[in-house]
């Protein structure tokens, strides 16, 4: 791999890193609230029972059951097509180490939830788990995709669809009242962290394999 894209790839993970220690900071001493307050209070202008319903359901998407089920499928699609076992292992240590990281963050830090919820949810609320989850499912989908579409449209299209997925499920989350927004951006930077690291290692290992093999010829 080249010295510019080790680079790249360490920032990528660096940054949010740094982002998510700065957050908690301010989220642990309470100086998130008026922030939390005034995007909630503008999300909240949008309730509508039609809306209420399509948030339900964008939230039910980032469910546990659901994202297992995503999972597997995605597993099995990217096996079938690309017969790479090596990508099989980067998608499910990408996908537990999301699930448990989140549980032992939200075990840390305990924060409690938002009260005026839309729908009930219990258990502590930073990181959000489903913006973790999201973030962490369909930001190693595409890049397992990426490596194997090469036409321009498709990749767009691949874009735009995690993107919108990444973000309204997140939305979602607040618009139900179950988390705050500090949540939700906490659970997109240290997933991003994660899944960079992950990937970044992923790469070191394919580079050095790469290297080996040439050795030998």
């Amino acid at each position: 791999m080249k010295a510019t894209l080790w680079v790249r790839l360490f920032l990528l993970g660096i940054v949010p890193f740094i982002s998510f220690i700065t957050l908690t900071y301010f989220v642990m001493t309470d100086e998130t609230l008026m922030f939390d307050e005034n995007i909630i209070e503008f999300v909240r202008q949008f309730e509508h029972p039609i809306v209420t319903n399509g948030m339900i359901t964008l939230s039910f998407i980032g469910n546990t059951w659901p994202v297992i089920i995503l999972s597997i499928i995605s597993l099995a699609v990217i096996y079938k097509l690309y017969h790479n076992r090596d990508e099989v292992i980067l998608f499910i240590v990408v996908s537990l180490g999301s699930l448990g990281l989140n549980q032992l963050l939200k075990y840390v830090f305990k924060r409690e939830r938002p009260l005026n919820q839309l729908v009930i949810e219990t258990g502590f609320s930073y990181p959000s788990g489903h913006s973790m989850a999201a973030l962490s499912l369909y930001g190693i989908i595409t890049f397992l995709f990426w490596r194997h579409i090469k036409d321009s449209i498709w990749r767009i299209m691949l874009i735009v669809f995690t993107v919108f997925m990444i973000l309204s499920i997140g939305l979602s989350r607040v618009y139900l009242g179950v988390h705050y927004p500090s949540d939700i951006l906490g659970g997109y930077l240290v997933s991003g962290t994660w899944l960079f690291l992950t990937i970044w290692i992923y790469q070191y290992m394919k580079d050095k394999q790469y290297t080996k093999q040439l050795r030998k010829k």
